[in-house]
Order: structure tokens, then sequence, then C-alpha cells
């Protein structure tokens, strides 16, 4: 036996699994997953996503991220797009019935995803997945013996569904479906690894039962932490407005990544950069010992807009940011809008603010102006009553991140 070859071989499966590890909730079961990298051969790594918006935010891109550590060890993964669970609607984490979506909407959403994933994971190691190919040939007969499987009792030990039960809160029957779909997806697709949110557990293990009843070996189960938004409370949720779209301008995903909490920046660190884990705790021991953090934040930023948008467009909004919250200068791009200015040759702040898309309404532009975060030409707007004369071109903000140079005709 050469214990030299043994000796590297345990090395690097200890190195892959702490590749793994790093920002995982929980591995069931570590065991298993050293044993199946143990044999040498790619893993068919599995995550599933239902094309509920047409865009991804970072809170998405968790588990994408972690697809690609596996890409990075070698094994092959494989991008679900759940066009038929997403007519269904995930219950996962939810106190009411999700909204269906309609085949149009999953398949314009799904055209997205694929576009927006690729920025994180190889393309050419990617098998993107559609589970409709196999769950719609299970036909009326197929869907009643998946549902034969489980019991009503058992469905309730789902977190969520003993939840809204003990509340009064009503369960459609379809939603029992969707565990069982996603569980007969790991079959269909012969996953050795299934990656999912926190939420997502229940289902996770139906896929190891399904699995077994099929006489396959079992999954082994990756569940990944829920990505808090801005906030630091909420899960990251574009309802919730705390999210940073991967799609955003540069500009604007520097910004939000500016404005986290020197104690979430930590957390972001942990889920979403792709720095060494040495390099990330030299990060903190410098904080640590006096430095700034605002630098380790400047390093997270340019990291994850540069992913999305490049090295040159993430510099260019570092710069930007810089220049308007650093120095207090004004952009040099912004939107410009020509409005159109009322009877008498002016137009009222609030009218201004609502038609240049700086706020949502007249009463939110009034609670701005109160809190003092709207600028006209650099100086904060202190009367409500502030009226704009036609003939003139502004530069209107509110807050640190939304201009306008606005043109009253």
């Amino acid at each position: 036996m050469n214990f030299s070859l043994m000796g590297r071989k345990m090395t690097q499966i200890s190195d892959a699994i702490s590749l793994i590890r790093r920002g995982v909730d929980e591995i069931l079961l570590e065991s298993e997953l050293e044993k199946k990298l143990t044999r040498g051969e790619p893993l068919r790594v599995k995550a599933g996503f239902d094309p509920t918006a047409p865009d991804l935010h970072l809170g998405h891109t968790v588990l994408i991220n972690k697809l690609r550590h596996f890409q990075e060890l070698g094994h092959h993964v494989m991008f679900l797009i759940g066009d038929f669970t997403g007519l269904i609607g995930d219950p996962s984490g939810r106190n009411i019935t999700r909204k269906p979506l309609t085949r149009e909407e999953i398949k314009q959403n799904a055209e997205t995803y694929q576009e927006q994933v690729f920025k994180i994971l190889d393309p050419d190691k990617t098998e993107v997945c559609f589970n409709s190919v196999w769950s719609e040939k299970l036909g009326a007969v197929g869907m009643i013996k998946l549902a034969a499987r489980y019991t009503v009792a058992r469905m309730l030990e789902r977190d969520d569904f003993k939840k809204r039960f003990a509340g009064n809160q009503p369960i459609s029957i379809h939603e029992f479906l969707y565990p069982l779909l996603q569980g007969y997806d790991s079959v269909a697709m012969r996953a050795d690894v299934e990656l999912g949110g926190t939420d997502q557990k229940f289902n996770l293990l139906v896929g190891r039962e399904f699995q077994k009843a099929e006489g396959l070996e079992p999954q082994v189960i990756l569940t990944m932490p829920l990505l808090e938004g801005l906030d630091g409370v909420q899960k990251m949720s574009k309802s919730l407005d705390n999210y940073v779209g991967i799609t955003e301008a540069p500009k604007d995903m520097f910004g939000k990544l500016m404005s986290i909490s020197d104690q979430l920046m930590w957390r972001y660190y942990d889920l979403l950069s792709f720095k060494p884990v040495t390099e990330v705790t030299g990060l903190k021991k410098a904080i640590a010992d006096g430095a700034n953090p605002m630098e380790a934040k400047y390093q997270l930023a340019l990291e994850i807009v540069g992913r999305f948008h490049g090295h040159d467009a993430a510099q260019k909004a570092k710069t930007e940011f810089i220049k308007i919250h650093r120095q207090h200068e004004i952009p040099d791009e912004m939107p410009e809008k020509l409005l159109q200015a009322e009877a008498g040759g002016s137009l009222w702040i609030g009218h201004v603010l609502t038609q240049a898309g700086l706020v949502a309404s007249t009463s939110e532009a009034l609670r701005k102006i109160g809190e003092g975060a709207v600028r006209l030409d650099g100086q904060k707007v202190n009367n409500s009553d502030q009226i704009l004369v036609s003939g003139n071109t502004y530069i209107v903000s509110v807050g640190k991140r939304k201009y306008s140079r606005i043109k009253l005709q």
C-alpha cells in the first residue's frame, strides 16, 4: 500500500470538505459525504430554483456560490429550474398559500435565470435541467402513487404546515404535493448531493427517503443559511426592499453593500465572498487591531460588483461612491427627466419627486423632506412648499443614492 498516496488523498478530501463546509448550516450526513468523496468520482450535485421572479438577488446566490465550490472541486452541477413545481408554488417558510405562476411567467423568468447564474457558474460545467421533463410524464396515476407515499400526519410535521394548521390558517391540498415532487426530482436526477435553504430541510429529506425506496444511495443534504437583507434582520427579499439585485446598476449595488453594518459585513463575507478563509481571517484581525472596517467593506463591495459587472465597473462605482458620500460631490452621471410645469409655469417639489421616480408617492415625498433627505442643487430642502420654475434645469436628490437631472418646461 502506498501510504504517501493515501495520505495525499485524505488531505485532498479533508480540504474539499473544509471548502464545502464553509458557510453551510448543516450537512446530513457528513460521514456519507466523506464516503462519496473517497470514491474519487464526480458527484452529481443538485440545487433547484423555482423561477418566481424575473431577477435574482444576492440572497439567491448563496446556493449558487456553493454550487461553484463543487465545480471548483471537479463535480457535476445540475442547476434545476422548477418549471413544473413553479405551477404549484413552494410553500416553504410561508404562512399563506403562494400564488402559482402561469406557464408564460415561468418561461420568461427561467430564461433570465439562465443568463444570470452563469455570472457565477461555469456554463461548460453546468447541466441546466427542467423538472417538467419527468414530472409531466407522471400523469394522474403517477401523482396519486406519489401522494400515497406520505401521510397527512407526516406532512404536518413540517414546521410551516404545523404552524399554519395550529393557527387555523388554510393549507391547500396541492401544497402537500410540492415536497413530494421535489423529492421525486432527486430520484429522476440521481442526485448524490442536494443543496437548499434551511427552510427546505423537510423537502430535502423527502428526496433521501424516495431515493432509498427506489433502491438508490440517498443524497447528502447541505442546508444553507438564509441571507439577511440590508437591514440585518429580515431575510433578503424584494417585497421588504432590503435586497441587492444582481442586475442592478454597479453604483447602486456598491452603495447598498456599503450601507450594511460592520457586523453584517462578516456574514456577507461568509456567504457571498470567494476570498480564501485565511484572507478573511486576516481582515478581521486587522480590524480588531484598529484598522478601519470601511476598507474591508470596500473590498467586499468591489468583489461582488465585479462578479456581476466586471472589474472596471466596480472600480468606477467605488470612485463614484467616494465622490458622493465622502467628498459630498454630485455624480457625473444620473437619469435626466423632462417635466411639464403646471399652470403658472411652476411645479411643486412633491410632484417633481414623484414624476421623476425618486419617490413612490407625494406622502413619501413629504416624509423625505421632513427627514432632510431631499436636496435641490446640492442644498437641503427644508420647505415642503418649495416650487421649481419652468425654463430651468435642476439636480434633485433623495438620500444618498437617488439623483435626477430635471429640466422643467
